[in-house]
């Protein structure tokens, strides 16, 4: 495979977990996670009437949080704590807890196409890295993650589309599929924008769900972890032939980097071989669409 790799304004420790904790071929169809393997994940609660909402999101500098917002709630920073270093609810030494100063949707968010469903949140306060926390790197405008690149998702959602959420972080490895063979998947029912991509098998099993929202999904390029897609919606969770929809990280670089505040995170422009062998995708019977956005508890 023939890659490009390119760093720009990328801090040293960017994309690259401490403990280089191995991961394994292991939200539906995966596997709990080593503790310090995915030290960017970040654990959101949001109250909202008559509960709380359960989101993902990924850390990209030590103040700053990449999310969405297609949950129709409004931007309010009041009540909202995000967890990091957690690879367990219940029993995670390394946890840290902030509360949250600002959200920034993006300002063409479309809840109807689901179009721009990204958000930034800001912390009360900086975080320390350690081996348990330390940020993510972002794709950069102009990267390509091709069908068939390997790719991991993470996040503590539901397990299964009836389940419940997880008490521990949850990894799951999944193909990325073609924005051509998921627009023929989804024709019917909502459309794949260039701001968006797509993975997932084709006997499904492996996918998001609800509760992850929000959450990363990652593919590594040599030695680091990129951002590619944010966790955005599907056709429930794991259906065959209708992969996980994301929200494409590398269009919205400058936009990213015209709200942050402080140290920019760290961008790397991925290209890779297009000669991946990609996943086949063939539009079955078309179910109501159910959004994997998130889950009252």
């Amino acid at each position: 495979m023939h890659e490009l790799l390119q760093v720009l304004l990328s801090p040293a420790v960017c994309g690259k977990p401490p403990l280089n904790t191995k991961v394994g071929s292991r939200i539906v169809g995966g596997q709990a996670a080593a503790a310090g393997a995915w030290p960017w994940q970040v654990r959101m609660l949001l109250p909202v009437i008559g509960g709380t909402a359960l989101c993902g999101g990924s850390l990209i500098n030590s103040q700053w949080i990449l999310s969405l917002w297609s949950h129709d709630l409004t931007c309010l920073t009041s009540g909202v704590v995000v967890y990091l270093g957690e690879t367990g609810i219940f029993n995670s030494p390394n946890s840290v807890s902030r509360t949250v100063s600002r959200i920034i949707v993006h300002p063409n968010y479309d809840k109807l196409t689901q179009d721009n469903d990204i958000s930034l949140v800001e912390m009360v306060s900086p975080v320390t890295f350690n081996d348990y926390i330390s940020p993510v790197c972002l794709a950069a405008q102009g990267s390509d993650f091709p069908g068939g690149t390997t790719a991991w998702v993470t996040g503590f959602g539901f397990s299964s589309l009836t389940g419940s959420t997880s008490s521990t972080l949850q990894e799951v490895s999944v193909p990325i599929v073609s924005n051509a063979q998921c627009s023929a998947t989804y024709a019917e029912i909502m459309a794949i924008t260039s701001n968006m991509m797509c993975a997932g098998l084709t006997e499904g099993g492996k996918d998001s769900c609800q509760g992850d929202s929000g959450g990363p999904l990652v593919s590594k390029d040599q030695s680091r972890w990129i951002q590619a897609g944010v966790v955005s919606f599907g056709e429930g969770c794991a259906q065959p032939n209708f992969p996980g929809v994301y929200t494409r990280v590398s269009e919205y670089q400058s936009w990213i980097s015209s709200q942050v505040r402080g140290s920019q995170p760290g961008f790397v422009t991925s290209i890779r071989s297009s000669s991946i062998t990609a996943a086949h995708f063939i539009s079955m019977a078309v179910l109501p669409v159910l959004f994997s956005v998130f889950v009252l508890f």
